[in-house]
């Protein structure tokens, strides 16, 4: 494959959808083709599956269920979209991937790694991001930024206890993989913020 993959991670109200668009406007400039994508979701049935996700309640869904939901649109996200653009030399860019399963069902809902990794190694084996972008915030910027919002999802409704596990687990991922995994801190000014996404860019 020749293209170029990117995500964008972070917990609830870091501004991952804002910088998605920085980062695919930053390689549209340089002419470069962009696919801008999301997870889960990217395509018709994925996006199916996404809904069926972030609608249920807490009771319909269990956390087993909803860990082979997210693998289940990812392999269909994988095989009709991003390996495709990839395989053309296209760039893309999603917003959350794996790394946002070890952390929201791995750390805040307290799955079981192991069964997560075996998971990941049958959906996607040794296909890994380029490089992620990890936006980081504390708890309580997090909670202030999601506040005011108009409807929040099955993930966006949980307490500060989950997202501060699965803060540590996105933190843990950055420790143990510092080549492909860049920590920006997302508390900082958008400008500041977009100027250390850029760095991580150029560098590539």
């Amino acid at each position: 494959m020749t293209g170029r993959f990117i995500t964008i991670e972070g917990i609830e109200g870091v501004g991952k959808s804002t910088n998605v668009d920085f980062v695919a406007e930053h390689f549209r400039v340089l002419g470069e083709t962009v696919q801008v994508t999301r997870e889960p979701g990217g395509t018709p049935m994925a996006e199916r599956i996404r809904d069926l996700i972030l609608s249920a309640n807490r009771d319909e869904l269990s956390d087993l269920g909803e860990l082979v939901l997210m693998f289940a649109a990812r392999a269909e996200h994988l095989e009709s979209l991003i390996k495709p653009a990839l395989e053309r030399g296209e760039t893309v860019i999603c917003d959350r991937f794996t790394d946002a399963t070890f952390a929201y069902q791995g750390g805040g809902r307290g799955l079981d790694p192991a069964i997560i990794d075996n998971l990941r190694l049958a959906v996607q084996g040794a296909l890994q991001p380029n490089l992620t972008v990890l936006l980081d915030a504390p708890i309580e910027v997090s909670a202030e930024r999601i506040a005011g919002r108009a409807w929040q999802d099955r993930f966006e409704q949980e307490q500060a206890e989950f997202f501060g596990r699965v803060r540590a687990v996105y933190l843990e991922i950055a420790a143990r993989e510092p080549e492909r995994v860049k920590l920006i801190d997302a508390s900082q000014p958008l400008n500041t913020v977009q100027a250390a996404i850029k760095a991580e860019l150029d560098r590539i």
